[in-house]
């Protein structure tokens, strides 16, 4: 992550002495590339002992790199949701733009739809609804589909997310196409390091999770349920399991009378 720090530092000439709304312009292009605590924790050392800026995390729980001299600091941190969201609207927009070849004008038409048609917010189902019914291109489904993702907090929920939306997109006979589009390499592959990284904390923490409990095991069981007939101890029991770990899910959790 020092690269990717000393790439931003020097692409924009920042340094201690830049005011504070002048350093504040870089923040979501800091946010885009330190997507985690490591890399945060990283970039900060990098910042600290390369760079010479000090850093300051008194009174603060958020995910959070300030570069302070004197009065001056940048700050790169989990901000209040509207703020977050627009941050995350920004990302989305450059990646379209960059990553998948869109055109400024087509992102800023697809974000100008989102806002004015989906004043409240919708289910994962319902969006998997919505994408059929308005008879989207792939591309517009694919933008769609990573706007998702990205909104999540890390990329484990939003890779979580993506298997909820393709799911859903199979109930109600989406082609395999559609179903295809929805996918991301590097958000599965930034969810599988995460993914590792825990096992590995729980391994370090000697957690010996029985086979019975993996996510793999409680998936199969919820998938050959019948829905139709009351559930057994065994059934809620692997509810809550998949709740808890998978809870990127629980915003759009309905329970309704079979």
């Amino acid at each position: 992550m020092s690269a990717i720090v000393t790439k931003i530092v020097e692409k924009y000439n920042l340094n201690p002495k830049m005011s504070v709304s002048d350093l504040s312009k870089y923040t979501s292009e800091f946010l885009e590339n330190l997507t985690d605590d490591r890399k945060r924790n990283q970039a900060r050392r990098r910042l600290r002992d390369g760079f010479r800026f000090s850093g300051d995390q008194r009174g603060s729980k958020a995910k959070i790199i300030n570069i302070i001299e004197g009065s001056c600091k940048i700050a790169i941190a989990s901000p209040p949701k509207d703020l977050e969201e627009g941050i995350i609207r920004e990302i989305t927009k450059r990646m379209l733009q960059n990553r998948y070849g869109f055109s400024e004008d087509r992102v800023n038409a697809l974000f100008s739809t989102q806002e004015n048609e989906r004043m409240e917010e919708e289910t994962i189902g319902e969006m998997a609804h919505r994408l059929l019914r308005d008879k989207l291109s792939i591309r517009d489904i694919r933008a769609e589909a990573y706007a998702l993702a990205l909104s999540a907090k890390n990329a484990n929920a939003g890779s979580s997310r993506l298997s909820r939306l393709r799911k859903e997109l199979r109930n109600i006979g989406a082609s395999s196409q559609i179903i295809e589009a929805t996918k991301f390499p590097d958000i599965t592959e930034d969810a599988n390091k995460i993914q590792r990284n825990n096992r590995k904390k729980a391994e370090t923490k000697r957690i010996n999770y029985p086979d019975h409990f993996t996510l793999e095991s409680v998936k199969e069981r919820l998938d050959s349920y019948d829905t139709s007939t009351v559930p057994d101890v065994q059934a809620l029991a692997d509810v809550m399991i998949m709740l808890c770990i998978r809870p990127a899910e629980l915003t759009s959790l309905r329970i309704t009378d079979a």
